[in-house]
């Protein structure tokens, strides 16, 4: 199958960006290149781009996206987080903003293969953004204990009921290895009472959940935001999108803490710490989709658009 995702909130993220030609900017969640083309676009003709993704599947798609602006940019298998070793590759100090779009694309939840979905009952136990790396999902719930896997559904998917998946899923691998998705959500279900299943899928936070823990997604993450903003030039732009309360979380507090003039004690009455503002936070509460991009893609139902200006 070909690689789609529709960006989300694309004119709020080119609006917030606040483009000028000549510019150089850096998306480090490429995905099919929705908001990459744009960016290419809109600062024409000489804009320049360094994107980033850890799938293999989204740079050849975004590449076959882009190709009508050869030259002007430059695609990189990493991890936004290595952001500084992907600029210094690139011989960029700089940037004139910096888009990050945490969103899972339709792709990576529609292929059979990749096993993101607890909607594909017989896709494999994998959730990989990264197909080179080994770990998958399967190994989480076939060989980490109980407590372990207990921990990670109610600190990364919020489960109320992680303790009891969490026992089902060690009884279960004891009879039979979990293989497929399907396998997963069927212990997943019969430890969730039914009264609860009128909620929607009840799958889906041990799904993400897990593969948050397969793809460290969390790790690191608040230094990234703080050490990609500082690249920014004065007046440059970063404009994240987030899916979930976890990742809104973090985001929200590392644009508080660069947006705080002075750390010292209030009781001090001079400041001797030498922290100043750094940023601007132009959305002082997220953006979110509007009910007719909801309507034709449900999927950024629950994205939040985060945007600051670097003001030094």
């Amino acid at each position: 199958m070909g690689f789609s995702h529709i960006p989300v909130m694309l004119e709020e993220c080119m609006q917030g960006l606040a483009l000028k030609d000549g510019g150089v900017y850096f998306d480090g969640t490429v995905g099919g290149g929705g908001h990459s083309f744009e960016i290419l676009k809109r600062t024409a003709p000489s804009g320049r781009l360094i994107a980033t993704d850890r799938d293999d599947d989204a740079l050849a798609a975004a590449d076959e996206r882009l190709k009508g602006f050869s030259g002007r940019y430059e695609l990189f298998k990493a991890d936004y987080k290595d952001f500084g070793e992907v600029l210094e590759k690139a011989r960029i100090k700089e940037l004139d903003g910096a888009i990050l779009d945490f969103g899972v694309s339709s792709y990576q939840l529609d292929n059979e293969n990749r096993g993101f979905s607890y909607m594909r009952p017989s896709a494999p136990l994998d959730m990989r953004m990264d197909r080179s790396q080994k770990f998958t999902a399967r190994d989480i719930v076939n060989t980490y204990g109980r407590k372990e896997i207990a921990r990670i559904l109610k600190e990364y998917g919020e489960e109320q009921f992680a303790t009891a998946i969490a026992s089902n899923i060690v009884k279960a691998r004891e009879r039979k290895t979990l293989e497929t998705c399907g396998e997963l959500v069927e212990v997943i279900e019969e430890s969730i009472p039914k009264k609860f299943s009128q909620n929607g899928p009840v799958a889906r936070k041990s799904f993400q959940a897990l593969r948050i823990e397969v793809n460290g997604e969390l790790d690191n993450l608040y230094d990234c935001v703080i050490g990609l903003t500082r690249t920014l030039k004065k007046g440059g732009r970063i404009a994240v999108l987030t899916f979930h309360s976890l990742e809104d979380r973090i985001v929200k507090q590392a644009f508080k803490y660069l947006e705080t003039d002075c750390l010292c004690p209030k009781n001090i009455p001079v400041c001797v710490c030498g922290k100043q503002k750094e940023i601007e936070i132009i959305t002082k509460k997220p953006i979110t989709a509007t009910l007719k991009e909801i309507a034709l893609n449900s999927r950024s139902k629950c994205a939040k658009l985060r945007i600051a200006e670097k003001i030094l």
